[in-house]
């Protein structure tokens, strides 16, 4: 089994400390910032960064549905951590200032792949496919946290 890795980022028109607490806003802002491969939202624990457990199902693709039970920490300031309690999946959000007025939000996901013929093809689409998926997502958190 190799490691699986999906990257991607966004220079978002917001200071790095609003942008990183609408991200760490589950309980009220992160539920409208997900795209419609996510479903079943549902803050179970917390809410507000560290310490929640949150979960929903990820529909990657027509037949690639994930339910994700995912346990939020803060290891560093500007950074949440998601661990999903159902697999080995990580997202990193990383925020850090980027200019005057403006920050860097960049998402990393890695997980451990399948092996043989199946792990190729995850290896080579997977990661495109969700840095697609999360590119949406910092899509509209940029338009959320740039209106205010």
């Amino acid at each position: 089994m190799a490691q699986v890795e999906a990257t991607t980022e966004r220079i978002i028109a917001a200071k790095a400390e609003d942008v990183f607490d609408t991200l760490a806003d589950y309980e009220n802002s992160r539920g409208k910032l997900l795209t419609e491969h996510f479903s079943e939202y549902e803050v179970r624990e917390g809410g507000d960064g560290e310490g929640t457990l949150v979960h929903w199902r990820l529909q990657a693709t027509s037949k690639r549905v994930r339910d994700c039970l995912l346990e939020v920490t803060e290891p560093t300031d500007g950074q949440l951590v998601e661990k999903d309690r159902n697999s080995s999946m990580v997202t990193t959000w990383t925020v850090t200032p980027a200019g005057e007025g403006k920050s860097k939000a960049v998402v990393v996901t890695v997980w451990n792949g399948a092996g043989g013929i199946g792990g190729f093809f995850e290896r080579t689409f997977a990661p495109k496919g969700l840095a697609r998926i999360y590119d949406g997502v910092l899509a509209r958190l940029a338009a959320e946290v740039e209106k205010a």
